[in-house]
Parts: structure tokens; sequence; C-alpha cells
């Protein structure tokens, strides 16, 4: 027959193991993110990265001719803005508030972030479009147009790369690496794209503001 103290120290030992494995659960990475943590961060600035891509998209969708240039706005709207829903569905299922005092990029600090563009401020997102920029995108029509956008959606593509492929190295939550991943094969295949419509309109890139 078992003994009393042998049962008790096997209880023990089981109450134990279930506790290590909450812990695990909590903070091993399947826990709920907290404010400051690298996936919220990476929530929040990429849903505002994404609004500007959306805006932009909208913007040449009504201007431009192109079969081709209106059918990469549309996708772009699409699939951004879905993603973006998916973004502010992580927070609110987080209980994080979709705002925050700290500043943009905040998440990816140590990490090698720096502005990467001559008009954006210290520490912003990288890729951005300035606001005279997308002032002087609405101002333009026809090639000319299509052209700029082409340009600042590539530029702002490679920002989004460098800010999902930063959340790779730092996180591991499954969801949040899946989006990752399918935001830096989706913008890498789209600037491609991109690119070659800018060399069928006789015009190149905005130097790159990839490693």
């Amino acid at each position: 027959m078992e003994k009393p103290a042998t049962r008790s120290l096997f209880v023990t030992l089981a109450v134990l193991v279930v506790a290590a494995a909450a812990l695990f659960l909590v903070f091993g990475g399947r826990g709920t993110p907290g404010d400051a943590s690298p996936e919220a961060g990476f929530a929040r600035d990429m849903a505002t990265h994404h609004a500007q891509a959306v805006d932009m998209s909208f913007t040449i969708r009504d201007k431009s001719q192109s079969r081709e240039i209106r059918s990469l706005a549309f996708d772009i709207i699409n699939t951004q803005s879905n993603q973006r829903g998916m973004f502010l569905g992580w927070l609110q299922q987080w209980e994080l508030t979709q705002a925050t005092d700290m500043r943009p990029m905040a998440w990816m600090s140590g990490h090698g972030h720096a502005a990467t563009t001559a008009t954006a401020a210290p520490q912003a997102m990288p890729g951005m479009a300035s606001a005279q920029e997308l002032a002087k995108l609405r101002e333009l029509d026809g090639s000319e147009a299509e052209v700029l956008f082409l340009q600042l959606m590539i530029r702002h593509h490679e920002g989004g790369v460098q800010m999902a492929e930063g959340l790779l190295e730092l996180s591991d939550r499954a969801e949040v690496v899946s989006m990752a991943r399918k935001i830096v094969d989706g913008q890498k295949g789209e600037i491609k794209l991109m690119t070659e419509l800018l060399q069928h309109r006789g015009a190149q890139p905005l130097p790159t503001i990839l490693k």
C-alpha cells in the first residue's frame, strides 16, 4: 500500500508541474502580450503604416486609367485593410488600447531601427510618406501621379518589410509571426511588380531603405 508521505509528495510534485506549466504559458510566449511588448507595438505601428498605404491606394485608384495600377491599388486596399483589422482585433483581444503614449517603433529600440527618409522625424516608422509627398500625389494626374505612387509605395513596402522582419527577430507568438512572414513575402513580391511598372514608365524607384 502506498504510504501517506509518498502520496503527499506525489501531490506536491503534481501541483508544482501544473504551476510550472501555467507559468510557461504566461511567460513563455503564449500568454497575453503586454502593453510594451513587441507584439503590441508591431500591431499598433503596422495598423498605422497600413492605413497610409490604403489611403495612397485610394488616391491613385481614383486618378489612374491604367488597369495594372488600378488592380494593384485594389489589392493593396483589400489586403492591408483586412490585415489592419486583424491588428486592431489582436489589441482588443489582448485588452490593450489602440493608441499609446509610446513613440512609434519603440518596440524595436536597440534593434537597429533608425529613421530612414530625409523627411521622416526621428524614430518615425520606416517608409512612411511625408505630408508634402501625399499632397503632391493628390495634386498630380496621369502618368506623373502613377510614377510618384509607385515610388512612394515601393519605399512604403520596404518599410513594412523592415518592421515585419524586426518583429520576427523579437517574437515567437504564432499568429503574429505568421502575419509578419506574410507581410515580408507579399510586400517583396509587390515591390518587384511595382519596380517593373516603373520601368515601363521610364522611371526608377527612390533610393532603397533596405539594408
